[in-house]
């Protein structure tokens, strides 16, 4: 049976007990004279089942639906959201954005082309499986868990869905629709060895229903390494401090592109010039081979996107080719004020957020360096496998980023793993200290959600081996 299309069931969704012609007039009208803007209808439902110990320790359910309203005016927007979908609500939006347009005469901006590309199903996650086998399933994790390994004292694990229905009306009758489920399973495992205790984690999800991760293979294989990435913190010793080589892994190392590079790149920096990338188009800012791309097209990738949330189709946007910076991220404001076209990086969390320029899935490509020869290309530094927090400040560059995972390579070898490595350094600078690229490139296995000012949106990040040259790591002075 071949699924509806999205904007027929957004239609039940939102126009069963809301006037869709009359919907439609008062967008055209409030919207009347404006540079851009749109209505933005979403409905959501999200679910949360968590393990602690060999119980479940939290269980939660909720249904989530309302509308958000803006209009642009030159580099102002007004913008008015509710959790009551109904006429009068929106006409008393309408009332309030409608100032922010007071003595503008602007243009309306050209509207979003169609796309008929879906990059991920429509079905609903969470009515696929009953609750019992949800929480049966985390209690054959943590029996699983505990059975690979005696040393196993505690187990963690939660399972997360949801799914977004949103429908975007515009001035001009155009309307766009996109149904996006969401899951998740995490893992973390506790072992213990002679008094000493550590933790290892592992996840996997993206754009799809549980199917994927509810399989043996998948939820096992978290399990697995989890409880890989504990014991080889149960060897750990203290991380050497001190500029040296580093060598970033594949896949989720990537988080470190996307926070001290991948925000600088956002076209609302650059335009405020804010970013330390301002100023910076055309010109070399990275080391000579370095490509990366932002791309919400990938299937069913937990940062991806068939449209954004104004209703732009995704794209694949190339931020910086050979080590050339050649373009922004960009929502439909910022691309206007700045000349250029949007990118269909406009993202918001939810109907009560406006939108802004937001990364998808952030991705440096590959090089034609073997792991191996990267490795023993290192005659003293670090090996980063695994990331946990980081931080970094847009205008300056710097951040500043913990391994939770990480060995020693001497001689070019991977000997010890340590523990408390820090990474601490400058985005623009560390770009133009990659000195190797390796030729795997992985994507994360579909954790990431990214934040910014105050907004979480889900995210991806992938990358290959890299070999920074003189990165600062902060751990114990030797």
């Amino acid at each position: 049976m071949p699924l509806d299309t999205p904007l027929a069931t957004t239609d039940r969704l939102f126009f069963s007990d809301l006037d869709q012609a009359a919907t439609e007039k008062l967008v055209r009208q409030e919207l009347a004279g404006a540079d851009d803007g749109e209505l933005f209808l979403e409905y959501r439902e999200s679910e949360s089942v968590s393990l602690d110990d060999g119980r479940i320790r939290g269980a939660a359910f909720d249904t989530s639906r309302g509308f958000g309203l803006r209009a642009v005016a030159g580099e102002a927007a007004g913008y008015a959201h509710s959790g009551e979908i109904s006429e009068a609500a929106l006409a008393r939006a309408g009332a309030t954005v409608r100032a922010v347009q007071q003595g503008h005469g602007g243009r309306a901006d050209v509207a979003p082309q169609a796309t008929n590309q879906r990059l991920y199903t429509d079905v609903n996650p969470l009515g696929l499986m009953e609750f019992s086998a949800k929480t049966s399933l985390l209690g054959e994790i943590d029996a699983f868990a505990r059975g690979l390994d005696s040393r196993v004292k505690q187990v963690m694990a939660s399972l997360v869905g949801e799914w977004q229905a949103v429908q975007i009306l515009r001035a001009d009758g155009g309307r766009v629709a996109d149904i996006r489920p969401l899951v998740r399973l995490n893992v973390s495992v506790v072992v213990e060895q002679d008094g000493r205790r550590e933790t290892g984690s592992h996840g996997l999800g993206g754009r799809f229903d549980y199917t994927r991760v509810v399989a043996p293979e998948a939820w096992q294989g978290a399990a697995r390494e989890a409880l890989r990435q504990a014991l080889v913190n149960l060897d750990s010793v203290p991380a050497p401090a001190g500029e040296m080589e580093v060598v970033l892994g594949p896949g989720w190392p990537g988080i470190l592109l996307h926070e001290a590079i991948g925000h600088g790149l956002e076209g609302d920096f650059n335009r405020k010039q804010t970013s330390a990338f301002a100023g910076l188009l055309g010109q070399q800012i990275a080391a000579k081979g370095v490509t990366v791309v932002d791309d919400g097209t990938l299937p069913d990738r937990r940062g991806s996107l068939t449209v954004d949330d104004e209703g732009t189709p995704s794209h694949r946007t190339t931020l910086i080719e050979d080590g050339v910076l050649v373009g922004f991220l960009q929502d439909r404001q910022n691309a206007r004020l700045m000349g250029v076209a949007p990118t269909g990086n406009g993202r918001r969390q939810s109907y009560a957020h406006a939108p802004m320029p937001r990364m998808t899935n952030t991705v440096m490509l590959n090089g034609n360096h073997a792991p191996e020869e990267i490795i023993r290309s290192v005659k003293r530094g670090l090996y980063a496998v695994n990331f946990g927090g980081g931080q970094v400040d847009i205008t300056s560059g710097k951040f500043v980023f913990s391994a939770s995972e990480a060995y020693l390579i001497e001689d070019g070898k991977v000997g010890a793993p340590v523990k408390g490595a820090t990474l601490i350094g400058n985005g623009p600078d560390s770009l133009t200290k990659v000195a190797m690229i390796g030729n795997d490139m992985a994507l994360d296995p579909g954790i990431g959600t990214c934040g910014k000012q105050g907004q979480g949106v889900p995210v991806g990040v992938g990358q290959p081996t890299l070999k920074l040259a003189g990165l600062t790591v902060g751990g114990t002075a030797v």
